[in-house]
């Protein structure tokens, strides 16, 4: 009976073993991370932002620690995104951690019409270094999803005859 019973016991350690340690490595596993926008109202019948790229910062190595997400870029209407409207903007997998930043990257055809009249929407450094959300978040190890709440009535400025500019209001939800 001692003889069968060491291995047993022997067996029965290593499954726990294995079983605590596979379980530590799904708690630190990934998730999917869902990107979503919306808008609050301003006077104008579009505000166009041309969105070509969604990064997430989730560490604080500023080359190691950013992630691009599969992003859906494109032109966006803001004011179609309203009253409870909301796109996807991005999805990726990436590790189940603490987001510190997002960061939507532009590209140049970025417009407001107002009266019937399209003008350009400047975005100072909008292109170079994007449009930067602090969020400071831990992600869930399973699907988790971040609405940004892009506020154009706080965002564009007329600064003179037909010039506009955007200084983004942006608030995640």
């Amino acid at each position: 009976m001692k003889k069968l019973f060491v291995p047993v016991m022997l067996l029965t350690s290593i499954a726990a073993i294995l079983l605590i340690a596979c379980s530590k490595e799904d708690s630190a596993g990934n998730t999917t991370l869902k990107v979503r926008l919306t808008d609050n109202p301003v006077n104008a019948e579009e505000v166009n932002v041309d969105i070509q790229q969604v990064r997430v910062k989730f560490s604080e190595d500023s080359v190691q620690g950013w992630a691009t997400l599969t992003t859906n870029a494109g032109v966006y209407n803001l004011l179609g995104l309203q009253n409870g409207v909301d796109t996807l903007l991005a999805v990726g997998t990436i590790p189940a951690n603490t987001v510190k930043e997002i960061r939507l990257v532009l590209g140049t055809d970025n417009t407001i019409k107002v009266a019937g009249n399209v003008y350009p929407l400047t975005i100072p450094s909008g292109a170079e270094s994007g449009l930067k959300i602090k969020v400071n978040k831990t992600l869930q190890t399973s699907l988790d999803s971040l609405l940004i709440d892009f506020d154009a009535a706080l965002s564009i400025h007329e600064i003179g005859n037909g010039t506009y500019h955007l200084k983004p209001v942006l608030k995640l939800k």
